[in-house]
């Protein structure tokens, strides 16, 4: 058996408003074998309004001086790109994934696009109204738990879980839609959780994996991890861990100008971060600890039996000074050794035979 980890290849907005750039992204993220290559679907008037301020990290790569607005708006891609984009990821055998950020890019995703599943952010987790939409559209949900506790993750599935019962998600409708039978289903049908640190790069004594565990087990669904820390070794641990799924930042270039480029990896590492993950998850395996195929072989070399430590003749009572424990495996298991003392020995034995009996 083998737990093989769901793999997106995050290009975000690294395609930097250029459709030309973005099918070079999808086309790198299949030569890599990831599963699937997720993009961004938003309209910069309805995501931020003309004075919000970049985050820290954003100004350290893009600079201070414009607004979040005026660099969103240049990282718009229009919907015959995502279409064209969706096409190829068609044609090529990898999932186009999407985040929408809005709901009109949502209904366009599901509605026009016909996605698969939506992509939720961690910026969106309090984002009720878009949850309740999103759970409307009956598609499944990957939702990423950054800069959030478990009460705010349970809050946003209550209200995922009002969208797919088509219930109103006020504070009762969540609780009731959550602690229902009906709505437990769905969640468990529909979502997975993934665990995230939401900095740009993520500090290592920030990760926190064992969050993983938390998460799975207070909600009992799928939960996987979104990394944004440098490299690879991060990732590779949370497949280690027991990660479903796992989203990772790539571009191009790191050097490229955008928010996003430097906390990314490149064509290069993407690959090597698929192939070492899908090792990860090989080796899983099943959970169930039982002698394997390739050990059977080595039994009787590895393992020991009771011997002779010096001649033996019938009728030789068993005791310590003529029985030791020596290779091969191939005779009496020396867990019976206490049981052959002071028994009479049934043949004669040489020094080193095993004891057959």
């Amino acid at each position: 058996m083998t737990s093989r980890v769901y793999i997106i290849a995050e290009a975000g907005v690294n395609h930097n408003g250029d459709v030309a750039i973005a099918h070079q992204l999808i086309d790198a993220a299949f030569e890599a074998g990831a599963d699937a290559v997720k993009f961004q679907a938003f309209k910069a008037h309805a995501l931020v309004n003309e004075s919000a301020p970049k985050a820290q990290y954003q100004q350290d790569t893009t600079g201070a001086s414009e607004s979040q607005f005026a660099m969103l708006k240049k990282l718009e891609l229009a919907e015959d790109d995502f279409h064209a984009l969706a096409s190829r990821c068609a044609e090529l055998g990898i999932e186009f994934v999407c985040t929408p950020f809005d709901h009109e890019s949502l209904d366009f995703l599901h509605r026009e696009l016909k996605v698969k599943r939506i992509k939720v952010s961690s910026g969106d987790l309090t984002n009720g109204p878009l949850l309740a939409r999103i759970g409307a559209t009956r598609l499944p949900a990957i939702l990423s738990t950054g800069m959030s506790g478990l009460a705010d993750v349970e809050t946003a599935l209550g209200a995922l879980a009002c969208g797919y019962l088509g219930a109103i998600p006020t504070e009762a409708g969540r609780v009731a839609a959550f602690a229902s039978v009906e709505g437990q289903a769905v969640l468990h049908e529909k979502v997975t959780l993934l665990h995230c640190t939401t900095e740009y790069p993520a500090p290592i004594d920030e990760v926190n994996l064992r969050a993983m565990d938390a998460l799975r087990g207070a909600f009992q669904l799928d939960v996987g991890y979104s990394d944004h820390t440098p490299g690879i070794v991060i990732p590779v641990a949370a497949a280690a861990r027991g990660a479903t799924m796992l989203e990772k930042h790539f571009t191009l270039d790191k050097t490229l100008p955008g928010p996003d480029h430097r906390a990314s990896l490149e064509p290069p590492e993407l690959r090597v971060m698929v192939e070492q993950v899908r090792i990860v998850s090989h080796a899983l395996g099943s959970g169930v600890k039982t002698l394997t195929t390739s050990e059977a072989k080595n039994m009787e070399v590895a393992r020991k039996s009771v011997v002779a430590v010096r001649p033996i003749k019938a009728g030789d009572v068993f005791g310590h000074e003529n029985l030791g424990i020596k290779r091969p495996g191939t005779g009496t298991s020396p867990m019976r050794y206490w049981d052959l003392l002071g028994r009479a020995a049934v043949r004669s034995y040489a020094q080193d035979d095993v004891i057959d009996e």
